[in-house]
């Protein structure tokens, strides 16, 4: 059995581990039943997370999974249909609950440079008829994981949501790396988040705590946002906890991102000049590495084991078609990045068949 301990997991920034610092807050943490409103240490997450994004408010939830269905609950009702990309992560690797719980109709449209087309939302959104449900909501991603982790610049947020609002549709913007995004285009995360009704991030990706994500709005939809919390089994008790660790991460863990995407970005330059690899530099703007290994010599499958054997665990988005993603994260330094473009070119430095 492979020591995961022992290897350099590139398969996803969810493997990054708590920092010391994080692991003594969560230790020395002052915590109540935050089901009741009674955790102080979650209350100023909250607190934190509303002023961070230039919200009125916001409710700490366990995932970004939650997060992003708590908030199409929360702005829609059943029946309606949802505006997304064909490549959205709620429609990819969200288990579905935006139709099965929420009751939406997912309507997609093409993913451009990791988002919507204003002109295309225009065309898309429907008044409702005998025959088709109102547009209820428009959804954005940023950083857009599928679109190669790009950042997607505040303007193209701005055009898209002022087409949704001129027709009465809400936006939600799932902002599970938003602070990525923020980093990569030097802007404050309010820039991005004015654009949506609702924004979730993550505190368990890049920013490196254990668990959780935030939903952050006007007051009104997060009092909503909180009843559905409940109802998912969301509703948590000694929370602070988890909410310590967060609280750290946005202390500490921000500004340092910028490593994370220089990392990424010494990952691809190595890619780029190895035979049988496709990859678009233009892509890599954040912390991910998207690439297709085109080899009639190596197999995805041989590929893989080559790097574990190496002591590097990598993983595909489709592993058939021999396209994967690498990301990097604040346990991935940069020793551990030499390591890495050491292991690629012994692995891949061969002529392609």
């Amino acid at each position: 059995m492979t020591n995961l301990a022992s290897m350099i997991d590139l398969r996803s920034d969810v493997k990054s581990q708590p920092t010391a610092a994080m692991r003594k807050a969560m230790a020395e943490a002052a915590v109540g039943d935050d089901a009741a409103g009674e955790d102080p240490t979650v209350a100023e997450l909250e607190r934190r997370a509303a002023e961070i994004t230039g919200k009125e408010a916001a409710v700490f939830v366990t995932s970004g999974t939650q997060g992003n269905l708590v908030s199409l609950l929360s702005l829609t009702r059943p029946g309606e249909e949802m505006i997304a990309d064909e490549k959205a992560h709620l429609m990819h690797y969200e288990g579905g609950g935006c139709t099965r719980i929420a009751g939406l109709l997912p309507r997609l449209l093409p993913c451009r440079q990791g988002c919507l087309e204003p002109a295309e939302v225009a065309d898309a959104i429907s008044q409702g008829s005998t025959v088709r449900g109102r547009t209820g909501v428009v959804v954005m991603e940023d950083t857009h994981n599928l679109a190669g982790g790009v950042a997607v610049s505040p303007e193209r947020l701005r055009a898209v949501a002022e087409v949704a609002w001129d027709a009465g549709v809400r936006v939600h913007l799932d902002g599970a790396r938003i602070f990525n995004a923020a980093v990569a285009l030097e802007r404050p995360v309010p820039d991005f988040a004015r654009w949506c009704d609702t924004i979730t991030f993550c505190f368990s990706k890049s920013l490196g705590a254990p668990a959780g994500s935030v939903v952050c709005g006007k007051t009104e939809v997060i009092q909503r946002a909180r009843v559905y919390r409940r109802m998912l089994g969301g509703a948590m008790r000694q929370a602070g906890h988890l909410a310590a660790a967060a609280l750290i991460a946005l202390d500490t863990m921000v500004d340092r991102l910028a490593d994370d995407h220089r990392r990424a970005r010494q990952i691809a330059e190595t890619l780029v000049n190895l035979p049988g690899v496709e990859i678009d530099l233009t892509l890599v703007q954040t912390n991910m590495v998207y690439f297709r290994l085109c080899r009639g010599d190596i197999s995805p499958e041989q590929f893989c084991e080559a790097m574990r054997q190496r002591g590097i665990l990598v993983s595909g988005t489709e592993p058939r078609r021999g396209h994967f993603r690498l990301v990097t994260y604040h346990n991935i330094n940069d020793v551990a990045v030499q390591k890495v473009c050491k292991a690629l070119e012994e692995t891949l430095g061969g002529a392609a068949c």
